[in-house]
């Protein structure tokens, strides 16, 4: 499926590492929606111990990263899941403003709760937000229209759902790589030293010319979408 993350998102190291594992090792957690025989999106979830000794229950401020590292290692170790997050809810490129993402969000919901889960977080990479990558996250995660309803889109979808926002993970994806690399990924020069805007991200790709390197830490934020689980008289 041909979806619209930009190029550079495609060198995060814990994806290229994990992401073919979520397949293999989190299949009921993988979901896909199909218009005939042509997937339009996928959703990827993986669950995780939220209240394990040392976690606390907070959601972390390194995010979605941290969540995969959690998630095997959780995996790895025996430790029951209490809590489902979603990695990744993507739409076809040309299948946008169907109300997909929607669907994908309740579907991945209506899946956690059927498998016994409370809670579902998710660290939202905010649609709305590559438009302004020098405004705050803090207080672009928080922002809000006359209707109380949050200013960005995809925040917006989650609110909708039920969502609560939680708190601002500020370094929820970390991706490095050398000048070469970056002007592959981007067609930009990177011949300067400091902040770079790159079309797709959320902030500014910081340029070390002098060291060789640029790298980009992309803040998410996390909402919170409790999933009842039904009984008796529910």
């Amino acid at each position: 499926m041909k979806d619209s993350w930009p190029e550079f998102a495609q060198h995060d190291s814990l994806a290229w590492l994990l992401y073919p594992r979520m397949v293999a090792e989190f299949p009921e957690y993988v979901l896909i929606a199909t218009d005939g025989d042509t997937v339009v999106a996928r959703g990827f979830g993986v669950p995780f111990a939220q209240h394990a000794p040392g976690r606390g229950g907070e959601l972390p401020a390194q995010g979605w990263d941290r969540i995969l590292m959690w998630a095997f290692s959780d995996l790895r170790r025996g430790v029951e899941a209490d809590t489902v997050s979603a990695i990744e809810i993507s739409v076809a490129t040309g299948r946008q403003g169907e109300g997909l993402s929607g669907r994908m969000l309740a579907a991945m919901r209506e899946n956690a709760r059927a498998r016994g889960f409370a809670e579902v977080v998710a660290p939202v990479r905010p649609s709305g937000k590559p438009a302004e990558p020098d405004a705050s996250i803090h207080e672009y995660a928080y922002r809000t229209r006359e209707d109380g309803l949050p200013h960005d889109p995809w925040l917006r979808v989650h609110v909708r759902a039920g969502g609560v926002i939680d708190s601002v993970a500020p370094l929820s994806m970390t991706i490095t790589g050398s000048l070469a690399q970056w002007r592959e990924w981007t067609g930009l020069p990177f011949d300067a030293a400091g902040p770079v805007r790159v079309p797709g991200a959320l902030s500014p790709v910081h340029c070390e010319p002098e060291q060789g390197f640029a790298v980009y830490v992309e803040p998410n934020v996390w909402v919170r979408h409790a999933v009842a689980l039904q009984g008796p008289g529910a």
